[in-house]
């Protein structure tokens, strides 16, 4: 059965609803900003990417909602709502709701609300705890609200694999449509990560940029980068059955023709090296997608996080997947203007590698004013290009090995 998409939402650093993302991506927007906290000096990074003027009433989520949420749930809620209002899905009307489905994650669910609340049983005592504590924090909530706001009642599943969370979540929708599970499926990821502790520990791990200028503070396939930006938002798309959508007379933003997951069962935070199990889980998706046996022009959202070992290693794992493809694909890093949202990085840039596909528009990897050597394909430098592009892969990489990658095919 033939999976598209019909509905695509953002939450980011560079844009809270689908166009402003989209275009701010194009124009090489970087949304990395100085962590504004008083004593900012004294945290290993000085700089992430937050979402900024975020208001969840503007999505019509209810105040009275909003007051008992972690800003996790509340950015995947505000996502889902714009997909699914782009989608024009109705469960009960145009989709039996118990064929409608919610797939959606976080790397680490409500962050900021298990902060606070230990905070407080430790200053106040055990009695003072919120009782919404737990449905606050738990990492499955974000899929739970989605799929109590849009009478979702088939398969509701979250996920939790690090950096992959969303592309898995996205590709495990796919194959559910793809195989008789769902008609439809919400589907996505969210993450709120951007406090005091979520710095420091990333930042002790030294697994963050150690810039002091924002806007040169992500530096993908540079060889001047120095770790990721720790950043937040949501990403979240309608998939939908291609008969389905067809059926409703749907507008069809892309086919989803592959994806595929492995681990590197190597180590906890570091990809293995020579990108063997990378390149499997993108040979794969390029294999159900006929990229080697079609004349397609590639574009490949790269995980490209600018941290020193992960870019090489991608590197390596394109050259290794695609062969001489590679060569001639189309690549960029959107996370040199968004940072590293994580759990949510997989579906923002599954976003992009749509409406890439939509306008034969490459988003560019900003800053990239000094290639590594390493680092030796096309990563579309400083500025979007114009490409008649037909397929795009949307790659990600996460702690304990996690590896997926996405396939889209334009509709003409």
């Amino acid at each position: 059965m033939r999976v598209v998409v019909t509905g695509m939402g953002v939450v980011s650093p560079v844009g809270n609803d689908l166009q402003t993302y989209w275009n701010n991506l194009k124009e090489g927007v970087c949304g990395i900003s100085r962590v504004d906290w008083e004593d900012a000096d004294k945290y290993p990074s000085k700089v992430w990417g937050k979402v900024k003027d975020f208001n969840p009433q503007a999505y019509g989520i209810e105040a009275a909602f909003v007051r008992k949420q972690d800003k996790f749930t509340l950015y995947a809620l505000a996502s889902a709502i714009q997909a699914m209002e782009q989608s024009g899905l109705v469960a009960g009307e145009n989709v039996d709701p118990s064929r409608l489905g919610v797939y959606y994650g976080s790397g680490i669910g409500g962050f900021e609300t298990i902060v606070n609340e230990v905070a407080k049983m430790e200053k106040d005592g055990p009695k003072w705890v919120s009782p919404q504590f737990i449905p606050a924090m738990i990492p499955n909530i974000a899929s739970g609200h989605i799929a109590i706001r849009f009478n979702a009642r088939g398969p509701v599943i979250s996920f939790g694999t690090a950096c992959t969370t969303s592309t898995n979540a996205i590709g495990e929708a796919y194959r559910a449509i793809k195989h008789g599970y769902a008609d439809a499926i919400v589907c996505g990821g969210s993450e709120a990560p951007c406090i005091p502790i979520g710095i420091a520990s990333f930042g002790n791990m030294r697994a963050l940029s150690k810039a002091e200028d924002p806007q040169r503070a992500c530096l993908p396939f540079n060889a001047d980068r120095t770790g990721f930006v720790l950043a937040e938002g949501a990403g979240a798309m309608v998939l939908e059955s291609y008969d389905n959508a067809i059926r409703r007379g749907a507008t069809i933003l892309a086919e989803v023709c592959g994806y595929s997951a492995t681990c590197d069962a190597y180590h906890v935070t570091a990809p293995r090296t020579d990108g063997s199990t990378q390149a499997e889980a993108i040979r794969e998706a390029a294999r159900q997608a006929k990229i080697c046996s079609r004349r397609d022009c590639i574009y490949i959202n790269a995980h490209g996080t600018g941290t020193p070992l992960n870019d090489v290693c991608e590197n390596k794992a394109f050259r290794l997947a695609l062969g001489r493809k590679a060569e001639k694909a189309h690549i960029s890093s959107t996370k040199s203007m968004t940072g590293h949202l994580l759990g949510a990085a997989g579906a923002v840039e599954a976003v992009a590698c749509v409406m890439a596909l939509r306008e034969g528009v490459v988003p560019p990897t900003i800053n990239l004013d000094n290639p590594d050597p390493a680092c030796d394909l096309d990563y579309t430098p400083c500025h979007a290009v114009t490409a008649p592009l037909t397929v795009a892969l949307s790659d990600s990489l996460g702690f304990g090995g996690h590896n997926a990658c996405l396939a889209f095919r334009k509709v003409e």
